[in-house]
């Protein structure tokens, strides 16, 4: 059985367990290790079952223990050469840990074979991953997008679950508190992806096979689950899809353990 676990989704850290039988990859570690445990336990987790940390890029909502859970577990890291370059410079990586640089040719560990995809965030050796299965089946975890590129679509077309950003509500966000140029660089194609935007890929997902479809890394002030599920609902709903028969849609928490089954 195939599971995706949502530990943490948000701007206050991120990371997600996908678990196989025998196994499981963990994807960021923007969460404290001490928060993580209980987490894990939260949703039937195993640390002792993950066989590698990837990490998708640098921002501290998806590193801030990475560290102390590299340290405290051994376990081996993977990242674009870039990520690794730029964590090594910021003394992120323990020198005991074994590291491996991921590029769109991907990479086998344990089972799994790990894709990576670039992604237009504003951070260097940004993307994202998708995760395939010894069962054959394969997930992603699409986040941090600013826009969806033809690689990043062309990667996830055809997973059983697909993680996807879903921040802000454009409205929102305008009308909000943020600073201008803090306003302009979510709205930016290297910041984060609209509600809207998101919505717009979730139909030829849907016609690719993909029946799992989380949203994730809304913003607390920006956005509301009510209104990020609303805006996929309807554009699903107009091609005649029916949510909980063609497809599952949930939301990612921020700080809650969520499971998908798939």
């Amino acid at each position: 059985m195939a599971r995706l676990c949502t530990l943490s989704s948000g701007s206050k850290g991120n990371s997600t367990y996908i678990s196989y039988n025998g196994g499981a990859i963990l994807v960021d570690a923007g969460i404290s290790y001490k928060s993580m445990i209980p987490l894990l336990d939260s949703v039937g987790g195993d640390i002792s079952q993950i066989k590698a940390v990837a990490i998708t890029h640098t921002h501290s909502d998806h590193t801030k223990g990475l560290k102390t859970f590299l340290k405290n577990t051994k376990i081996p890291l993977i990242a674009s050469e870039q990520t690794l370059q730029t964590l090594a410079q910021s003394n992120m990586i323990p020198e005991t840990t074994k590291t491996f640089a991921v590029s769109e040719k991907g990479l086998a560990v344990d089972e799994v074979f790990i894709d990576f995809f670039k992604t237009k965030h504003d951070a260097e050796g940004s993307g994202g991953y998708v995760i395939s299965l010894p069962d054959g089946r394969r997930a992603a975890v699409c986040t941090d997008l600013g826009i969806v590129t033809d690689e990043v679509r062309s990667k996830i077309l055809g997973c059983d679950t697909v993680l996807i950003e879903s921040n802000h509500d454009v409205e929102m966000l305008r009308r909000g508190p943020y600073a201008a140029q803090l306003k302009l660089r979510i709205l930016s194609d290297t910041g984060h992806l609209s509600n809207n935007a998101c919505a717009v890929e979730l139909p030829n997902l849907l016609k690719s096979g993909t029946t799992r479809i989380i949203l994730g890394h809304l913003s607390e002030e920006n956005n509301t689950p009510i209104i990020a599920k609303s805006s996929a609902a309807a554009m699903l709903d107009s091609i005649g899809a029916k949510e909980d028969i063609d497809y599952i849609l949930t939301i990612a928490k921020p700080r809650n353990a969520g499971v998908t089954v798939f």
